[in-house]
């Protein structure tokens, strides 16, 4: 039998000895292991508090924050709280948290902090798990809770280094020794970035959703709680599927955590949004006001204009400011469908692949953006009988019969090349009345629309050209324009006062001026048909708008004491110089100080000063600037009283059967007043007039002075802007009818002054000239030969 072998036999005592060794050896081990993170740990607390004692001296002063005061934008509102206009690089509505809806702090604390009221700054569990997930090569997952990323967004730059992260974590303990739980939660909540240049969630929700943060959903909630983490990832403006998959994540997380019931939850995941497609959109356009109060405000408070959270409520009515800029754009497009067509705005090479075509579209639209309703296509396809493009939006747009008619010179087969329409062609649609299509655009012509209150001179709405975006300048404010036959009644007021009466007899017989009269050349003016009708009274020498009554009229009363008066009604006598041009509007004006003068007489003879701004406030509400409504007294008594009666009878004569007579006649009301005016040459088309309670001027012309057309005119043009702006601005306003002031009589169907009365004053004018050279010994006063030759000859009405 063979030995066993001494290697093979342990005894069991020898077994237990290696036992006891082993574990000797393990809890060696052990103990080594924790000698050394015992002393790395002691090491890192030893760093930290080194850290600690150098970082904290150095940490910001953050008692400011318990009274929280952001960038904030100037905000301007319609006087009915309508905003208007925003300025600022931060869009930020601060709300305090009491005002934040459940829904939306439910949300925003589900998917970023869900034990936010439950950790004092650091959410050590979140830390942990975090760190686990991370080690475990599962998605990356952050720890930073609330109050982490209020230090960090408010204080901290976003660079990722370890000091960064102390000073957070430092910022953090302090922020929550420091401030309550909701003080932070509500500076979070107004604070993040989200997007479209808004800050915060209530800005948020209205350049995503256009309402106000009180009204959301639990699905929008969820949508806007979805956009701190990566706001141009989450965008559910130019990102909707990513947007879509992260709100429906954030939904089972508010589900998970007891803030929605499994009802709720389903019932958010099914519900359809209705996302803002552009957050520039305004629901009011009132670009050229808000400049001009940015610029008032600017003048006051410089850079802090921005941010110090102003809010500015001017006088405009928002229902009168839309109706003042559609009606301004639509006379404007009335206009240009009577231009010769000028041809595409760019041609593009369209590539045969669908995907290269898409990408080439969109390319040549985006630098072509929509103007309102005057929107961009590119043609597919043209002939003399269609024309078939697509929108930036996809939308494919048939143009046929008479939306063709606009560019038919651009379907002809001798178009020249750059008129030409065809495949590649970038055009201008709009929708007719009928929903059809029709092809247009861009307009090279101006306008303006003002309107204010006679009573007090509040501007009620203000348009100050075609596109803010396309031309900044404000032609009611700062064009200074010839104003044509509607300078007239600032003449008749004149003759007024030197006894003449709306019956006095006028000769319409032509004026000749030979050299010897003017010390140049021979002068020899016309009325706008170039025909004379004789004799007439004032009242029809108005209605009809003759030049040379008007004239005679000036010449009657005396250049001099004509520009005298018209300084009454806020006028510059500089820019009226006192030549019988005067007479014809050949002086400067600009739409403002026409709207202005009107309203003399239509509140019986008082000059009011336009006003804009009614009051201004702070972030909470305190009020800076308050402007009270004047109330007319003598002290601002232009003109007298039955002195303003009489030109309202006039001009009441001009909307009935002159020049403006379809003014009755659309609007069917007898309280209009007004005066149309079209300058030499048809260069700038006017129509400034007036209800007691509404004065209103319309303007059309080019930026660098031209003709506008043979047949344009001011009763043509500005006039149908004036009436479709009235239609929507006095249809619950009363018919007023003036009182007869003291001092007028009414004789045979006419009104007189007193004094003036059963034929006592001027009652005939030029009746008995001998033909050729007018005005007898008169001096004539007319502007020097080269002068005069740029401002003369054919005065229109």
């Amino acid at each position: 039998m063979p030995s066993k072998s001494p290697a093979s036999e342990t005894s069991p005592s020898h077994q237990a000895n290696s036992g006891a060794t082993a574990v000797q050896w393990l809890l060696r081990i052990v103990l080594w292991a924790g000698g050394l993170l015992l002393a790395g740990i002691l090491s890192i607390l030893i760093i930290v508090a080194i850290a600690m004692a150098v970082a904290f001296p150095n940490l910001p002063d953050i008692s400011d924050l318990s009274d929280y005061r952001p960038k904030l934008p100037l905000r301007v509102y319609s006087v009915e709280g309508v905003l208007i206009g925003e300025f600022g690089e931060e869009r930020r509505h601060l709300t305090p948290i009491k005002e934040i809806p459940k829904v939306m702090t439910d949300a925003v604390l589900a998917i970023e902090d869900a034990r936010f009221y439950e950790h004092s700054g650091i959410d050590y569990k979140g830390v942990l798990r975090a760190a686990l997930a991370n080690l475990g090569r599962i998605k990356s997952q952050g720890a930073s809770t609330i109050t982490m990323q209020v230090a960090r967004n408010v204080y901290l730059s976003t660079e990722k280094t370890y000091t960064r992260k102390i000073y957070e974590m430092l910022l953090t303990f302090k922020l929550e020794h420091l401030l309550t739980k909701d003080q932070i939660l509500e500076i979070y909540m107004n604070q993040i970035f989200l997007g479209n240049r808004a800050y915060g969630f209530a800005a948020a929700s209205e350049a995503y959703f256009d309402k106000p943060l009180k009204d959301i959903s639990i699905a929008e909630a969820a949508m806007l709680a979805g956009l701190p983490k990566a706001p141009s990832a989450y965008n559910p403006i130019s990102n909707p599927r990513r947007a879509k998959a992260r709100q429906l994540h954030i939904i089972d997380r508010m589900l998970e955590n007891g803030f929605i019931t499994e009802e709720q939850a389903l019932t958010a995941r099914q519900e359809k949004l209705t996302v803002k497609s552009s957050a520039e959109h305004a629901k009011v356009h009132a670009e050229y006001a808000a400049e001009t109060v940015r610029q008032l405000m600017f003048a006051q408070y410089g850079n802090e204009t921005y941010t110090r959270g102003l809010n500015v409520y001017t006088t405009l009515r928002a229902a009168d400011q839309e109706a003042a800029y559609k009606s301004l754009r639509r006379g404007i497009m009335d206009f240009e469908r009577r231009q010769i067509y000028r041809g595409p705005e760019e041609f593009v090479s369209l590539p045969s692949d669908p995907q290269e075509l898409e990408d080439a579209i969109d390319e040549a639209l985006g630098e072509h953006p929509d103007d309102g309703d005057v929107m961009s296509a590119l043609v597919l396809g043209a002939d003399a009988k269609k024309i078939t493009a697509v929108r930036l939006n996809g939308e494919t747009v048939e143009i046929t019969g008479e939306g063709l008619k606009p560019a038919q010179s651009g379907l002809s087969d001798k178009a020249p090349p750059n008129i030409k329409i065809r495949r590649g062609a970038v055009i201008r649609v709009t929708k007719t009345p009928k929903n059809t299509w029709e092809i247009t655009q861009l307009p090279e012509v101006e306008g303006a629309f003002v309107a204010l209150d006679p009573r007090n001179g509040a501007i009620k709405a203000l348009v100050g050209g075609f596109d803010f975006q396309k031309n900044k300048f404000n032609h009611v404010t700062q064009a200074w324009r010839q104003p044509g036959s509607s300078f007239k009644p600032f003449i008749y007021s004149a003759a007024l006062e030197k006894g003449f009466t709306p019956a006095t007899i006028i000769n319409d017989a032509p004026i000749f001026f030979s050299a010897g009269v003017t010390g140049g050349q021979p002068w020899e003016p016309k009325n706008y048909d170039g025909k004379f009708e004789g004799p007439m009274t004032m009242r029809r020498g108005l209605a009809k708008s003759k030049n040379m009554i008007s004239i005679r009229i000036l010449q009657a009363v005396g250049a001099q004491n004509a520009q005298d008066w018209i300084t009454r009604f806020g006028f510059e006598a500089d820019k009226h110089p006192a030549y019988l041009t005067m007479a014809l509007g050949a002086g400067s004006v600009t739409p403002l100080q026409m709207a202005s003068a009107y309203s003399v007489f239509a509140n019986g003879g008082y000059r009011i000063n336009p006003w804009l701004i009614s009051k201004v406030t702070e972030q909470k509400g305190k009020v800076l600037l308050e402007t009270k409504s004047p109330v007319l007294d003598e002290s601002m008594r232009a003109i007298d009283a039955r002195n303003a009666f009489i030109m309202d009878s006039l001009l009441q004569e001009v909307t009935r059967t002159g020049t403006a007579a379809s003014a009755q006649a659309i609007l069917k009301r007898p309280d209009l007043y007004g005066k149309t005016g079209t300058t030499n040459d048809s260069v700038d088309a006017w129509f400034a007039g007036f209800q007691p309670t509404l004065a209103a001027v319309s303007w059309i012309g080019y930026d660098t002075p031209r003709n506008l057309g043979a047949r344009e005119t001011g009763g043509g043009l500005s006039l149908p802007i004036w009436i479709r702006f009235m239609q929507q601005a006095l249809a619950n306003v009363p018919v007023t009818e003036p009182s007869v002031p003291e001092g007028v009589v009414n004789s045979g169907g006419e009104w007189f002054y007193n004094e003036y009365a059963n034929k006592a004053g001027v009652t005939s004018v030029g009746l008995d000239e001998p033909s050729g050279m007018q005005g007898g010994n008169q001096v004539i006063e007319l502007p020097p030969a080269d002068e005069r030759k740029k401002i003369l000859d054919l005065f229109r009405n």
